[in-house]
C-alpha cells in the first residue's frame, strides 16, 4: 500500500476510534447549467406564497444575528 494511501487509512482508523463515521453528502451542482434559472424559478414562486412570508417572519424572530456585520 502506498505511503499515502496509510495515512489516509490510519487517520480514518483513529476518527472511527474516537467515535466518527464517514458520511457522503449530495449538494446541488452550482456550476451546472440552468442552475440559477432553476433557483430565480422557484423563488418566484414562492414571492406572494403566504406561508413562505410566515415562515421567513418567523425566522428572523428566532434566528440569532449577533457578531454579523452589515
Amino acid at each position: 500500500m502506498a505511503t499515502v494511501a496509510k495515512r489516509v487509512q490510519k487517520h480514518r482508523m483513529n476518527l472511527r476510534k474516537s467515535g466518527l463515521r464517514p458520511v457522503q453528502i449530495w449538494v446541488p451542482d452550482t456550476r451546472k447549467k440552468g442552475f440559477a434559472k432553476e433557483c430565480r424559478r422557484q423563488s418566484a414562486m414562492l414571492k406572494n406564497d403566504p406561508h413562505e412570508k410566515e415562515i421567513l417572519e418567523l425566522y428572523g424572530k428566532i434566528a440569532s444575528r449577533d457578531g454579523w456585520t452589515a
